[in-house]
């Protein structure tokens, strides 16, 4: 269902537009208590069974985007309280990052084998002959009854209908956790298992009812602003194509309207990673470690460490692109505050770990950020740059590419073929965690031996990422032209690794 626009995304950007408009405004806060009836209006339910439940589900989505702990329908209390809890400067997130508002779910079959009225009853049932179970039968019409208690939903009998009459009925959410941690609580509804979860969001924008949503810091980042605090914008490459026409020019020059000092190209540390990242490989591979994973997907590298408990270092220990960039940043503005704005939900935990957080202040999504556009009515159709905005002009091609799937391992490979040209690098990618962890048990079982793994939550990459607002498949044309179009293709070329290069010698 990914890049089909449907009215769950509207619901969802409502909301972040509306916070933020409730942020930059100030005043009484409790006027968020009237906003479900401004996104629900009217008597009549509009998704729902109820347009007092429609309102009572936007109510949680509208805590959650200001940061709030979520609820249950038990507690009786409007959205506005404790929200001056929200009303700061700086907020860390406060786990679980992503919730399931259990009103709101449907309460979707776990996964289950289902017969429809396509089986014709046939006489050989091959259905029955390849279940290894034993646990089809047929009624007294001939046709085909999977008894699911003893089912184990293996799917031979869905391939093996002739009729395509047998089908796998599985819950959204859970069919997009590469990681296994949907169950269900004790009303069927979906739950999330924290040990196992990595924050990926995949399941956010997969349940079609708009029932799991994250949290925010759209409020926090607008007080800030609000507060005069020197906010530093550093921005993914992804951001291509994300928000219409808006050209990097453009873009800086709204990014000020919103209150922000300046707006900076995470590919500068994009290209940063890929040299630390090839440099280690050739250190490291094979001479004191048989593979090396990439590290800048923090979901991937969370799950991969966790795969690798004896050997995590086999992971790369490389900076991501964001915390480099921060550190650039704030090692030119030692006063400023920067926000990372991308698409990736699991980066919002990445930036509240202690070792991340006096680098990188405030997480924001794509969709968040467009939120904030919404609230400033910012077109930029029409929007004209100032005077000296002009394109992001210091990360490489190498750099843009991290956006794509298979973008870091090819970055990196392209880099160590400039330094060591006889070196033969091997790469492979996983395209979603559930690949991810196939991947890695090739790897512990000494047949991925020699080769750099880059692992990628997010299936397609960071273009994927929940916090995404374009179809993926748009999104890789966009950012293949915008790499395409850097003056620098590999990483080695940035002017930053020769400056630093420069400062080391």
């Amino acid at each position: 269902m990914r890049g089909v626009h449907s009215v769950v995304d509207d619901l969802r950007r409502d909301v972040f537009a509306e916070v933020a408009r409730l942020a930059y405004e100030g005043g009484d806060l409790s006027r968020i208590d009237q906003i479900p009836y401004k996104i629900i209006s009217g008597e009549v339910a509009h998704y729902r069974d109820s347009v007092f439940r429609e309102r009572a589900i936007v109510a949680e989505r509208l805590r959650l985007a200001c940061g709030l702990p979520m609820r249950s329908a038990a507690d009786f209390a409007p959205p506005s309280k404790g929200i001056e809890a929200a009303n700061i400067a700086e907020k860390y997130y406060e786990p679980p990052l992503i919730n399931v508002i259990p009103f709101a779910c449907n309460a979707c079959p776990a996964k289950e084998m289902r017969v429809s009225s396509n089986c014709q009853g046939c006489l050989s049932h091959p259905c029955q002959a390849v279940c290894p179970k034993n646990a089809i039968s047929t009624d007294k019409y001939g046709h085909s009854v999977i008894d699911n208690d003893k089912c184990i939903k293996c799917g031979k009998c869905v391939d093996q209908c002739p009729y395509d009459a047998i089908s796998k009925l599985e819950r959204p959410c859970a069919k997009a956790c590469g990681m296994d941690a949907i169950g269900s609580d004790e009303l069927g509804r979906a739950k999330i298992d924290y040990d196992k979860c990595v924050s990926c969001g995949q399941c956010l924008v997969n349940c079609p009812f708009g029932a799991i949503a994250d949290k925010s810091q759209i409020f926090q980042l607008i007080q800030a602003i609000k507060a005069g605090n020197q906010l530093i914008a550093i921005i993914a490459p992804a951001f291509v194509g994300q928000f219409a026409e808006a050209t990097p020019a453009k873009l800086k020059k709204a990014m000020r309207i919103l209150g922000f000092f300046d707006t900076v190209e995470v590919a500068v540390g994009a290209d940063l990673c890929t040299i630390e990242e090839g440099n280690d490989f050739l250190e490291k591979v094979p001479e004191q470690q048989p593979f090396m994973g990439t590290s800048c997907c923090p979901a991937w590298s969370v799950m991969a460490k966790r795969t690798m408990k004896d050997h995590p270092e086999y992971i790369s220990m490389a900076l991501t692109p964001m915390v480099i960039t921060a550190r650039l940043v704030k090692k030119k503005f030692p006063d400023a505050k920067t926000v990372f704005i991308g698409p990736c939900a699991a980066k919002k935990l990445e930036a509240s770990r202690r070792s991340v957080r006096s680098d990188v202040d405030f997480v924001l999504t794509f969709e968040e950020l467009n939120g904030m556009f919404r609230a400033k009515d910012i077109d930029f159709a029409t929007l004209e740059p100032d005077e000296g905005d002009t394109d992001f002009d210091v990360g490489t091609g190498a750099g843009r590419g991290f956006a794509v799937v298979g973008g870091v391992a090819a970055a990196v490979k392209e880099y160590i073929s400039h330094i060591a040209p006889d070196r033969e690098v091997q790469i492979e990618y996983g395209d979603g965690l559930r690949e991810c962890k196939k991947m890695l048990m090739l790897a512990k079982a000494g047949k991925r031996n020699g080769y750099l793994l880059e692992g990628m939550a997010c299936p397609g990459g960071c273009i994927a990422g929940a916090g995404t607002i374009t179809p993926v498949a748009i999104s890789a044309r966009n950012v293949a032209k915008y790499k395409a179009a850097a003056e620098r293709q590999n990483a080695g070329d940035s002017p930053m690794a020769k400056r630093l290069k420069e400062a080391e010698e």
